[in-house]
């Protein structure tokens, strides 16, 4: 158990029969002024937060890549690439997808390519120490699919080491085994623009012809384990991309040459203005060399838009530069919303208007999306993850907005409100969960193909995608619970039909030992803190198997500084959930939230993780986390969300004040 030996945290009790109960404190009332006062002077003129959102050491190696493909070489921006890709390296060499994190072989392949296209002397003992590491792995044969694609266009491996590609894909009927819409929508925009460049086996400029043969084991020319066999199914598709390469020839040029014009169609309809082909990076960069590729002038308004798209991802800093792999001032503005809503929304109203101002003018409706396939009939409502891309709205941050609104008490909301829950309700997939982007995103056979060897092919639903669901239509019921309209009545009982059934979703996900799996942040903490907040705004009983067994499973991982840390490990091993060897400030923010909403206000467990809290708290008002603790992909690719640090603190600090006050 632990004691109050760090802060003493003091309450004046009054009369309860006349005025309620007040907590006070100077320490944690000035510690919530603090970040709340330091997150305001951060908003954007516009309305909206948008923070960092940096990510492994694969997208600037990428981005450094990029201009040696095109032979169009900023030197100063490389060189300020560099070091900040230097500073990334393990000790032993290796680069991990996230800080403290085991090397990868595909991340370290890529670094080293860049940093030698970047002039980086191979003799230089981190380039030594890094080539050694990835022999040592068995080479850069052993990296997975899209870097041997991208060893292919600079001609450092043959296109045999590649998956067979056709672009004729973009002919295949929805009734095929595969077929765009069966895979998640950062496949498809990656994908479409790739066949391109895969069909016309393009070539990288490579000016300085940089090559990168020291890091093969065998001879690339000779390598004949490209493809190791990793199940039944995949074998039977590697027999497939067999078939399909012996067949290439005999496919008809017309059916060909229309599917490439299908495919630069399909793209061209999403390039998404200075926001990019699907929002990010990887997909931005095929569709800018793919246009080029096709016979598009450089100065062609889409080509100069996706250059521009692309570039706005760079951060370029006085000593170093690195490129995001996307951009997030919907999900930043909608969670910081939510805790300066806990913390004083008195105070922050005219804050608040000016960005939910601004959410209400980047809410979609009835623009084309790949959702609409399967949902032809449901109208729009949804927001995306980014300032735009309105093909592609996200369910989360759809319902983070929408809760947020229902929060915030402000006037002129309800019709937004109420359109994103209308399109929130219709999302729902067969399980009653919810995926990202899409419904029913769940042709698991899929992730055998040879070209998914990264697991990520798919958008399945998952606890904290439907845990947001659950409570943003579960605070839509309540708000108007007690209305006599016949038709809110009518749209109620269609809201409580899908909770019901994220409900039982969520009871169906929870693990043995209480925990739910975090997708899109890391990991059980996440995954479980989603669903507790989730589970506060139902009418579901606190002393529920859901409630209890996470609580104890919270308690159970609460580190002895009085903080909670779970590293990325934990997706590779289960056994590592809620492990990790340090305590962060915006994970113990989840569980002492989570545990808040369970009805734990008053347990030591929460007492603990306040003064954790209060303790870390910077002279600034924010708190300070270097970790990587979000995937974009589990086990494949992870990112930092330099916004976390900086509301889910302050959130709970204000959450805590707020039970505390409560009569």
């Amino acid at each position: 158990m632990f004691t109050d030996a760090n802060t003493d945290l003091q309450s004046d009790v009054h009369d309860s029969t006349a005025t309620p109960i007040v907590f006070k404190d100077v320490q944690l009332d000035g510690a919530i002024k603090k970040a709340q006062d330091k997150l305001l002077s951060l908003q954007h003129q516009d309305g909206y937060w948008c923070f960092e959102l940096e990510c492994d050491c694969t997208i600037p190696s990428e981005y450094i890549m990029m201009m040696h493909y095109l032979g169009e070489i900023d030197e100063t921006l490389q060189a300020k690439m560099a070091v900040y890709l230097r500073s990334r390296q393990n000790e032993d060499g290796s680069y991990p997808l996230y800080t403290g994190g085991a090397g990868n072989i595909s991340c370290s392949v890529k670094v080293y390519y860049a940093l030698k296209l970047a002039g980086e002397d191979i003799h230089a003992p981190h380039m030594v120490n890094l080539r050694e590491w990835i022999l040592k792995e068995g080479g850069a044969a052993k990296a997975n699919v899209f870097t041997r694609i991208a060893l292919a266009i600079f001609k450092q491996i043959p296109w045999r080491g590649v998956p067979y590609i056709p672009v004729e894909i973009m002919h295949f009927p929805r009734w095929f085994p595969f077929h765009l819409d069966k895979v998640s929508y950062w496949s498809r925009t990656v994908m479409v623009p790739l066949f391109v460049l895969c069909y016309f086996k393009t070539e990288a400029k490579n000016p300085k012809n940089v090559d990168i043969l020291e890091l093969f084991v065998t001879h690339p020319d000779k390598e004949q384990d490209y493809f190791p066999n990793r199940s039944l199914l995949n074998k039977f598709f590697l027999v497939l991309d067999k078939l399909g390469r012996t067949a290439d020839p005999l496919i008809p040029k017309k059916i060909r040459a229309s599917a490439i014009e299908k495919a630069r169609l399909w793209f061209t309809e999403r390039l998404n203005g200075e926001d990019g082909l699907g929002g990010i990076f990887p997909a931005m960069v095929n569709a800018y060399e793919a246009m080029l590729l096709l016979g598009y002038p450089k100065d062609h308004p889409d080509v100069v838009m996706a250059r521009k798209a692309i570039d706005k991802l760079l951060v370029v800093r006085e000593n170093d530069a690195y490129c995001q792999a996307c951009l997030s001032p919907v999900w930043d503005t909608g969670l910081g919303l939510l805790a300066l809503q806990e913390a004083d929304k008195n105070a922050c109203r005219e804050s608040m208007i000016k960005a939910y101002d601004w959410l209400k003018s980047v809410q979609l409706s009835d623009e084309p999306g790949d959702w609409r396939v399967r949902r032809p009939d449901l109208k729009g409502g949804g927001w995306a993850f980014e300032f735009a891309n309105p093909h592609y709205p996200d369910v989360d941050d759809t319902a983070v907005v929408g809760f947020g609104m229902l929060d915030s008490g402000l006037p002129d909301l309800d019709e937004s409100i109420h359109r994103a829950a209308n399109w929130i309700q219709g999302m729902q997939s067969k399980n009653g969960g919810y995926g990202a982007f899409d419904a029913d995103n769940t042709y698991y056979y899929l992730n055998e193909i040879p070209f998914a060897d990264h697991g990520a092919l798919l958008d399945p639903p998952t606890a904290d995608v439907s845990a947001r669901c659950a409570m943003f239509l579960a605070k839509a019921i309540a708000q108007s619970a007690d209305s006599s309209d016949p038709a809110i009545q009518q749209r109620n009982v269609g809201y409580q039909k899908a909770l019901d059934r994220i409900i039982n979703y969520l009871r169906k996900e929870q693990e043995a030992d209480g925990a739910w799996f975090g997708r899109w942040g890391t990991n059980y903490i996440y995954g479980t803190w989603s669903v507790l907040l989730a589970l506060e705004q139902t009418t579901v009983p606190k002393t529920d198997p859901m409630y209890t067994k996470a609580v104890a499973w919270l308690k159970s991982i609460q580190r002895t500084d009085g903080g909670w840390g779970e590293s990325n490990d934990s997706y590779e091993d289960s056994a590592l959930r809620g492990k990790f060897d340090i305590s962060t400030a915006f994970q113990t923010a989840f569980a002492v939230i989570g545990l808040m909403a369970a009805g734990e206000v008053h347990s030591p467990e929460v007492k603990a993780g306040i003064d954790y809290l209060l303790r870390k708290q910077q002279d600034d008002g924010f708190w300070n986390d270097p970790c990587f603790t979000a995937p974009g992909f589990p086990r494949v690719f992870y990112l930092k969300y330099y916004g976390y640090d900086k509301f889910f603190p302050l959130w709970a600090l204000a959450k805590y004040r707020n039970e505390l006050n409560k009569p």
